[in-house]
């Protein structure tokens, strides 16, 4: 009697560690696919990005496409724009009409509940990987402006000085290092060409 129930003990204790070892593993795969979702978010979730297949802008949709890395979001003022694409910094210092320092951040990277949110939540993952010379479309009260990238460079996180005014028309683009705000920040700044003439115009 004693070794029948010894012997279900151990059978008891080895499922037991089967089980948890497959769900340490399990978790550990989510994670893990969770963190790479923005690596691998254009190559799984966005398709390339066709400039004459974007809507018409409308002056309800402020947004921001960058075509080598796959990005195609809105941006608006306030913190809480940042849940939900990028956010405009100091709308007073420049915009696409009246020139001026048009800033814009987004997050490099947030964590999220699923890859396919976790992707969505850190759309400027792959700050980095852009290039001098890569264009970026930017909708604007109804209308859809062309930039080219001239400057690619890090700072520090004391470095404020790239949200300062500007009496030259520009576009700066930032995000966090990797390592997070402490680490510092990628910048890209970009200089105007002027409104993009649409298809269906």
């Amino acid at each position: 009697m004693l070794k029948i129930k010894k012997h279900r003990k151990t059978i008891s204790v080895a499922r037991l560690s089967t089980v948890v070892a497959i769900l340490l593993l399990g978790s550990g795969l989510y994670l893990l696919s969770l963190v790479g979702a923005p690596a691998i978010a254009p190559l799984v979730y966005s398709k390339p990005i066709e400039l004459k297949s974007l809507p018409t802008p409308t002056k309800q949709y402020d947004r921001i496409v960058i075509p080598r890395i796959g990005v195609d979001i809105a941006y608006g003022k306030g913190q809480s724009s940042l849940d939900h694409g990028a956010q405009w910094r100091y709308p007073e210092r420049g915009n696409p009409v009246n020139g001026g320092n048009f800033i814009i951040a987004a997050h490099r990277f947030t964590l999220a509940p699923t890859p396919g949110e976790t992707a969505k939540k850190s759309p400027f993952y792959n700050i980095d990987k852009l290039i001098v010379g890569d264009k970026i479309v930017v909708d604007y009260d109804g209308t859809r402006y062309g930039y080219e990238i001239d400057k690619i460079f890090d700072v520090k996180p004391t470095q404020v000085e790239i949200e300062a005014p500007s009496t030259e028309p520009k576009l700066t683009l930032y995000s966090c290092e990797l390592g997070g705000a402490e680490a510092g920040r990628v910048v890209v700044v970009a200089r105007p060409l002027g409104q993009v003439a649409l298809e269906n115009s």
